[in-house]
């Protein structure tokens, strides 16, 4: 063998053993008449001496050593005069007798460090390189972990992982797809899947009343730090259930994670919220709940001060920010100046400060002492705190923004701690939702989310103020102010299914050519059935600690979608364009 121990398994109990040592050469220091050499592996870091005297050969060899060489040694163990109690093998060292240079290495372009001197193009341009490092060794581990562990669970509730097919049909109503040539079939075309989601769906037609897969999806859309355009969920699906059965097997797989991955104990239930609260007081269907500064609406406090600002508005809340009041003018006029950018799009920005001079406002003379106290107080402000507001015509809208200044002010002031985990179930969305544009309704969810029971009656209304007011049997599981979960029951019965297309606007040739399949498996008697699906991803950097999901990945794409390591996307030759019968029609701009 290379080796009989890893370069992360000695310990001073090892002393007197001989060894043989095999990985890369991480740093040489010369100090008098010894070479000391850190010798690295994915399970850690062992010094190794060189004693010059002992050899002219092993001196000669370890002369010749550059970085990232890969090497094996054999040599004894001994106690270290120098100890090191930042690594777990820092209270011994390999005293060589033997060593061989196993592989020669360039000079890499950064250092293979944690705190590395690379930055993140040169790092993914050499992923390979990166991924010596510890942090992104770590990470991949800490998948591995919970991957693991997840299968466990699941396998022992009675799911049996099915894979399903990665070539499958185009998917309307949803994101862009990926779509992928047919040689055999000529003009046609395939598409990378979304989700499983009707495969899912028709396992459970199938009688396979418990599936979960670890499985890859594919979405064409804008990237962010926990986007990639191919993820991984954890897919699931379960047959004769309701919601509370949902919620309740799979809060148990959540705290199954974390306490077993990251050893943390959740005794009570996660709390539970409603789509309209988490909107009404945290302005995000995706509530950080971590810490407080939640919404107030003062809509009808402020109305008829003959501001014309709060008078036209058909929403205004604020925050109180604990402490504020210390915020100088010039910080809020920032403030005012950042939630003015087009990712958030607000208007402007309004203050209350309490200070021990009284309260202090930005309209103070269309209101008074008192009124602008009670205002205050309404936003949930004492002395010291300052109160932001914001108004608009349209109430989601002005809520997003002001929760997205929430979100920052938590990030501002500490309060979003990253070894914080404060898991929540959100439910009760819209079923639909009403675009002005195209006037039409689309799913909020995707088609086959049931409304709930006692929606049903509006449901099937010509009214769209009624169907406005149709709920989603429908669930979100968000961690830490991210979306990690979501899932419904679903549409079993073939009318409210048929219904369904009819009010996303789906002729009943449309939806045949489309969803045919499952409308005609429907028909052989489908189970009342639910599921989830959790991404996989994003569950294992926030674990982890980090908002990015790319160190998570192995070989991730970067925001343009491009791999530059392999760089691809890349152009295919004629011969293979004309044997997949497609041609390409795009013409670079003019420079």
């Amino acid at each position: 063998m290379f080796r009989t121990h890893t370069c992360g398994e000695l310990r001073l109990s090892d002393s007197g053993k001989s060894v043989t040592l095999a990985g890369w050469v991480q740093r040489i220091r010369k100090m008098g008449g010894m070479s000391f050499i850190d010798l690295r592996d994915r399970y850690g870091i062992t010094q190794l001496v060189v004693d010059d005297s002992v050899s002219k050969e092993l001196n000669e060899t370890a002369e010749s050593l550059g970085r990232e060489y890969v090497i094996q040694i054999k040599g004894v163990v001994v106690e270290r005069s120098s100890k090191n109690g930042k690594i777990p093998t820092g209270e011994i060292e390999v005293r060589i007798n033997e060593m061989k240079v196993l592989n020669q290495a360039v000079t890499p372009p950064f250092t293979i460090e944690d705190d590395t001197d690379g930055g993140e193009d040169i790092r993914a341009k050499y992923r390979y390189l990166d991924l010596r490092r510890g942090p992104l060794q770590r990470a991949l581990a800490l998948r591995h972990q919970v991957a693991q562990e997840a299968r466990r669970f699941l396998s022992d509730e009675g799911f049996i992982e099915v894979e399903t097919p990665v070539l499958m049909n185009s998917t309307p109503e949803g994101a862009r797809d990926f779509v992928v040539p047919s040689r055999m079939n000529p003009g046609e075309f395939y598409a990378l899947p979304q989700s499983p989601q009707t495969f899912k769906q028709l396992l459970m037609v199938a009688g396979y009343d418990r599936y979960f897969q670890i499985v890859k999806c594919f979405r064409d859309e804008d990237l962010r730090a926990d986007r990639q355009p191919e993820f991984t969920q954890i897919d699931c699906e379960m047959s004769f259930v309701e919601r509370e059965d949902i919620l309740t097997t799979f809060e148990g797989m959540a705290k199954s994670l974390f306490k077993n991955v990251l050893g943390r104990e959740f005794s009570e239930q996660f709390p539970r919220m409603s789509y309209s609260d988490a909107m009404n007081f945290y302005g995000s269907d995706k509530s950080d709940i971590r810490f407080g500064m939640k919404l107030a609406e003062i809509t009808s406090m402020v109305k008829g001060h003959e501001f014309s600002l709060f008078d036209t508005a058909n929403y205004v809340g604020g925050i109180a920010v604990s402490g504020g009041a210390e915020y100088t003018r010039k910080q809020i006029d920032e403030l005012t100046e950042w939630v003015k950018r087009p990712q958030i799009g607000a208007k402007g920005l309004l203050y209350i400060r309490l200070g021990a001079d009284g309260a202090k406002s930005s309209f103070d003379k269309y209101f008074t002492q008192e009124e602008i106290k009670a205002i205050a107080e309404k936003c949930g402000a004492v002395n010291g705190d300052l109160v932001l507001i914001m108004a608009g015509e349209k109430r989601d809208k002005t809520q997003e923004a002001l929760g997205t200044l929430r979100i920052e002010m938590g990030n501002r002031l500490g309060l979003r701690k990253k070894d914080e985990f404060a898991p929540l179930w959100v439910y009760d969305f819209p079923l639909l939702e009403w675009d002005d544009e195209t006037q039409r309704f689309y799913a909020k969810h995707h088609p086959f989310t049931s409304p709930k029971p006692e929606d049903l009656d509006k449901f099937f209304s010509n009214k769209k103020e009624d169907l406005e007011q149709v709920f989603a049997n429908a669930y979100d599981f968000v961690l830490n102010g991210t979306e990690i979960g979501g899932g419904s029951i679903r549409i079993y019965d073939s009318k409210v299914q048929q219904r369904m297309f009819e009010v996303l606007g789906f002729s009943e040739e449309d939806a045949q050519r489309k969803f045919g399949f499952i409308i005609n498996a429907f028909k052989f008697g489908a189970p009342p059935h639910g599921g989830i699906a959790f991404g996989f991803d994003r569950f294992c950097s926030l674990f982890g600690g980090q908002e990015s999901i790319r160190d998570y990945i192995a070989f991730p794409k970067n925001n343009s979608g491009r791999d530059v390591m392999l760089d691809t996307p890349g152009k295919i030759d004629e011969a293979q364009m004309n044997e997949l019968f497609i041609k390409s029609t795009w013409v670079p701009p003019v420079k």
